[in-house]
């Protein structure tokens, strides 16, 4: 792959005060939910990167909300921001009293990426959903996602209901990076090959930093669990779990982790461990020690496979590097 490819342009954009900062130091800074509040008001764009799944990337634009800079960026700086750019993310407060004027400037949004960047991915999260009553989220979300379609020049816009105070923040970035991950195919056949090999019921790769859910292989016997947001529930239990480790080992939460993680109960048990640089493997087995120390035996041989071919990948794009460095020379 062009390693230039492995950095994606990430547009985070949305009204002053929708949670966009929010929401993004929790998943890539390690903020917990309560400490968000402690957050300025983006000025301009702030830029940061986010190193995801080895060579990949994210170059994060969270571009501030404030009516001066849209105005900018859809006029002076249209080019500049709406460029080369891979993944828009627009934030959509749920509880916004100017819900037509947001839609204006959305769409004016994507008239700018449709010019500039037409093959760009689009998600909208209708955020803030917590502070809706449970029984209207579901007609909320699903109404104001119909509009947001409507409104979005044939672009195919994948929505999500999210808030910092649960686990739908975890599946909505999960399904926002899903779609970035080179080589994806390979690593969901490499899973589903593991699973039918250590007779897991369920295999799911976790990004190490973030823990979001990158893809996994799900058993018919899995998808009988009734608990279908099990895995980003599991995202925002380990990140706490990291917290954890972090408060008590006087560390900060990026660098803190673990070894290995087990849980068996007499119905299944659990084995998370560390997988590449960038990722933790976790495993679902039928209870019983034998059915655990195959999984472990397995999943260790399976490391090193994986290792190797994420390394011939890594001596691929250097060579591409080189090449690319002589033939400008």
């Amino acid at each position: 792959m062009d390693p230039k490819k492995r950095k994606k342009k990430v547009l985070l954009m949305g009204k002053s005060g929708s949670g966009k900062s929010s929401m993004r130091s929790i998943i890539f800074t390690n903020y917990l939910a309560k400490d968000v509040r402690k957050l300025g008001a983006t000025i301009d764009v702030d830029h940061s990167h986010a190193k995801f799944m080895g060579n990949l990337t994210l170059n994060l634009w969270d571009c501030g909300g404030q009516d001066g800079f849209m105005d900018s960026y859809l006029s002076t700086q249209r080019m500049h921001i709406f460029s080369d750019v891979s993944i828009l993310i627009y934030v959509f407060d749920i509880e916004s009293r100017e819900v037509g004027r947001d839609l204006d400037t959305y769409g004016a949004v994507i008239s700018a990426l449709k010019e500039h960047s037409p093959t760009a991915f689009v998600f909208g999260l209708i955020h803030k959903m917590d502070l809706i009553q449970m029984e209207h989220r579901t007609r909320l979300y699903e109404e104001r996602s119909k509009i947001i379609r409507a409104r979005s020049e044939g672009f195919e816009v994948e929505t999500f209901a999210s808030s910092i105070w649960d686990q739908s923040l975890y599946k909505a970035w999960a399904g926002i990076v899903h779609k970035m991950i080179p080589n994806l195919a390979f690593i969901e056949k490499f899973l589903q090959s593991f699973a039918e090999k250590a007779g897991a019921e369920e295999v799911v790769l976790f990004e190490r930093s973030t823990f979001l859910m990158v893809t996994g292989h799900i058993t018919p016997y899995g998808e009988l669990n009734p608990n279908k947001d099990r895995f980003e529930r599991m995202s925002s239990i380990l990140k706490t779990f990291k917290h954890s480790i972090a408060k008590n080992t006087k560390t900060t939460p990026a660098s803190a982790g673990f070894n290995e993680f087990q849980l068996k109960t007499p119905q299944f048990n659990i084995f998370l461990i560390p997988f590449t640089d960038n990722t933790y493997l976790y495993c679902v087995v039928p209870p019983g020690e034998a059915h655990f120390n195959i999984l472990v035996l397995n999943a260790q041989l399976a490391r090193d496979q994986i290792r190797r071919h994420v390394e011939s990948e890594s001596h691929a794009d250097n060579g591409q590097t080189e090449n690319s460095a002589h033939s400008h020379a």
